[in-house]
């Protein structure tokens, strides 16, 4: 099976959960192959958590789901060394971290220490405990869903967490017919728990060596600088895009580009990207992170594309 064949496999076998949002699934695969994490945030009921349920059970990786509330410890995840009574030594209980595909389930309604917790995991693929470091397991993909901040008991992000995120994306309501379709089909077939994997962990590390190969010309690599400078030159704009999101938009080009079959990255990849990827990184003066995205747009429209 080809490369572009197992993606596809992949997508075709979320979407027959996932019915009428398409593009979601194909940026939450690159996500997947672009080795990041990724956030997805909207209203309750829209799917977000069985998309990420869905993604995760067609890999045929270890997944565990971690549902984040206001009393869940930092160890809850992690795990924590306990003392043995029979070897008479500490042992160390890993936690469900310890996982390939880990759903961090509202995110947002836990506490900021406990948020923290996540930040060595999600940047250095591996974490410490009792001053012992511990590798986590390969593939490692946090798929973090969060309500609007707006809602009661909810505890925002701070932007280090965020910046750790590769993409943010909204699914947003479905259209007419495909809701429609939604409220059959859960009373005749296919919920995320129907689903088996059509990956298997060593694919998706093939796939995640294989973004690396798609090249990306001199011209586009000026173009995404560019978009990210103007980030740090806006006047409403307190603190632009980070190198970090530069490489994360890079990145994340690349697997676009493989998702669709190609062997190089376009203009539209990086201009595509661009909001999902970097939006989440502003900081605004006003405090604000509603006009990011009318931020980013105005700047699309502004830098000149290459040829």
């Amino acid at each position: 099976m080809s490369h572009h064949d197992k993606i596809r496999a992949l997508r075709q076998n979320i979407e027959t959960v996932i019915r009428g949002k398409p593009e979601v699934v194909r940026l939450a695969t690159v996500a997947l192959l672009a080795r990041g994490h990724l956030l997805i945030e909207d209203i309750p009921g829209v799917g977000k958590t069985t998309l990420a349920s869905s993604l995760a059970r067609s890999l045929g990786c270890s997944f565990r789901r971690i549902q984040f509330t206001s009393d869940l410890l930092p160890s809850d995840i992690i795990g924590t060394t306990i003392y043995d009574q029979e070897s008479r030594s500490f042992e160390f209980r890993p936690g469900p971290l310890f996982s390939n595909i880990v759903l961090a389930d509202e995110i947002n309604r836990t506490t900021p220490r406990t948020q923290s917790a996540l930040l060595e995991a999600m940047s250095e693929f591996r974490v410490s405990v009792d001053s012992t470091t511990r590798d986590l397991p390969n593939p490692f993909f946090v798929i973090a869903t969060q309500n609007p901040v707006e809602h009661h008991g909810t505890y925002p992000l701070p932007d280090s967490q965020l910046d750790r995120f590769l993409m943010r994306i909204r699914i947003g309501y479905p259209e007419a017919e495909a809701e429609k379709e939604i409220i059959v089909r859960q009373r005749l077939v296919h919920t995320a728990e129907d689903l088996g994997p059509v990956l298997s962990a060593d694919d998706v590390l093939e796939l995640q060596r294989k973004v690396h190969d798609v090249q990306v010309d001199d011209d586009l690599l000026g173009y995404l600088v560019s978009l990210v400078n103007q980030t740090r030159h806006t006047d409403t704009v307190q603190l632009g895009v980070s190198p970090r999101g530069s490489v994360s938009l890079y990145r994340a080009a690349q697997a676009l580009a493989l998702v669709d079959g190609r062997d190089h990255v376009r203009p539209d990849d990086i201009k595509e990207l661009a909001i999902p990827v970097l939006e989440h990184r502003l900081v605004l003066k006003d405090g604000s992170r509603q006009a990011a995205r009318f931020i980013l747009e105005e700047i699309l429209q502004r830098v000149e594309v290459p040829v």
